[in-house]
């Protein structure tokens, strides 16, 4: 699968885990010149704290368009290490 916004990949592999309607790729997966940390953070109630990062892609910026959990709580563990994206950022097979 791929993640895509603005004409670029985002993230592409082919293990996915799914939870929620999310597909979250690898960290490894990820093209690190378009991911930026994000101090944001939310907290999850069976997942965990939240961490964003926020894409650039040829100047434009996609604020806290991808997630993921740093330490998962145990029920969460298969996200150890994965990146989720929404904001427009389009998944394909």
């Amino acid at each position: 699968m791929k993640a895509i916004w603005n004409g670029a990949v985002i993230a592409e592999s082919d293990d996915i885990v799914v939870i929620e309607g999310n597909a979250y790729f690898p960290q490894s997966s990820l093209v690190t010149q378009y991911i930026r940390p994000s101090a944001r953070h939310t907290v999850c109630g069976w997942k965990g704290v939240c961490s964003y990062y926020d894409l650039v892609v040829d100047g434009e910026e996609n604020v806290g368009a991808a997630w993921y959990y740093r330490c998962p709580k145990p029920g969460a563990r298969s996200l150890a290490g994965r990146v989720a994206f929404w904001h427009g950022v389009s998944v394909e097979p």
